[in-house]
């Protein structure tokens, strides 16, 4: 039997559209062929890996892909951090689904309201709706000093730098505080500093990949577009695409960064072996993501969730169909033509 080709897992935040990172995983695990050694998450990327981490710790595959499926069963069940879902039956396109409540009259009034009041001013009234996913979160396994190795991201409010949590560190309060929208929810208060989502500093980071210990493959699953064809003229749209360039910010400037050094490596201006060579590699679906919005980020409706998980599911097909022979060689992803 041959070996297992070793990759890392880089898992971006988004939101709901975290169900289409759930249909990456879940293809993932169902072949032998690969094995996840690392995971760096964040939101909706460090809820994925807690429960992929947990998963696996227990009962291998089978219990990463149950774990995974119960995750967003909870999600689901969420309902809305805002509004109600009703228009799931009624509306099967993701697109349209996104399109219908971005336009709808009570989402747009309680959109309105989130820019206006702060989620202080619920005082005692405050409730997280994700505490009662994270918290029930199996802490033993996910911090368990095995592999694969787990990173989570949350940006800290008072310096604006990322704080990495790993190992014995993540806990509820750290994956809450990975998934801390500030329009949303308020601040989650870690060792004296208060912290909120991480996607503003590293979405995913992926600097803690690069240790000697794990492999030189990163697989980065992208739920946030890098490229739109069209400059926006409606006000939602360009509100949407600010929130995209904003999350993936973080994620470019690593890009480019592992670029200049491969760059200096391979003209021989780095001594060979005094760095670490990174192979990237990108699981994405950029016509659907396109199609959706930040409404559907905040409303978890059942279809939508569906059919990000079956997007997913074929991203990863066709991935492993393109490029499985590429991992422990090459990067799939051309570098040189992104940044040249």
């Amino acid at each position: 039997m041959a070996k297992a080709l070793r990759i890392n897992l880089a898992l971006q935040g988004g939101g709901a559209h975290g169900a289409f990172t759930w249909g990456v995983v879940d293809r993932l695990l169902q072949d032998d062929g690969i094995e996840i050694a690392g995971i760096s998450g964040t939101s909706a990327g460090a809820l994925n890996g807690a429960a992929l981490k947990a998963g696996l710790v227990t009962n291998g595959r089978d219990g990463a892909r149950e774990n995974l499926d119960w995750l967003w069963t909870q999600v689901g069940g969420v309902g809305d951090m805002r509004l109600a879902h009703w228009m799931a039956a009624l509306l099967p396109s993701p697109g349209l689904v996104s399109q219908a409540i971005e336009y709808s009259l009570p989402y747009n009034m309680v959109d309105a309201w989130s820019r206006m009041v702060s989620p202080y001013a619920f005082g005692p009234f405050y409730q997280n709706p994700l505490e009662r996913i994270a918290g029930k979160f199996r802490y033993d396994d996910v911090c368990a000093d095995s592999d694969p190795a787990l990173f989570v991201s949350a940006t800290n409010v008072r310096t604006g730098k990322i704080r990495v949590f790993s190992g014995t560190e993540i806990n509820t309060d750290v994956i809450l505080a990975s998934a801390c929208l500030p329009t949303i929810f308020q601040a989650v208060t870690i060792d004296g500093e208060d912290y909120w989502d991480g996607g503003y500093t590293g979405n995913p980071a992926l600097f803690p990949l690069f240790s000697a210990k794990l492999p030189s493959d990163i697989v980065i699953v992208n739920i946030n577009p890098l490229e739109r064809g069209e400059t926006p003229r409606d006000a939602r749209d360009i509100l949407n695409r600010i929130n995209e360039i904003s999350f993936n910010s973080s994620l470019l400037r690593e890009l480019r960064a592992i670029h200049f050094v491969q760059r200096l490596i391979a003209e021989g201006q780095i001594p060979e072996g005094a760095m670490k060579t990174v192979r990237i590699h990108m699981i994405a679906d950029d016509d659907l993501m396109t199609r959706l919005s930040v409404a559907s980020k905040l409303v978890p409706t059942p279809a939508t969730l569906k059919a990000l998980f079956d997007a997913g599911q074929a991203a990863a097909e066709q991935f492993l169909n393109q490029h499985r022979d590429k991992i422990g060689k090459a990067s799939s992803v051309d570098l040189p033509e992104m940044y040249g």
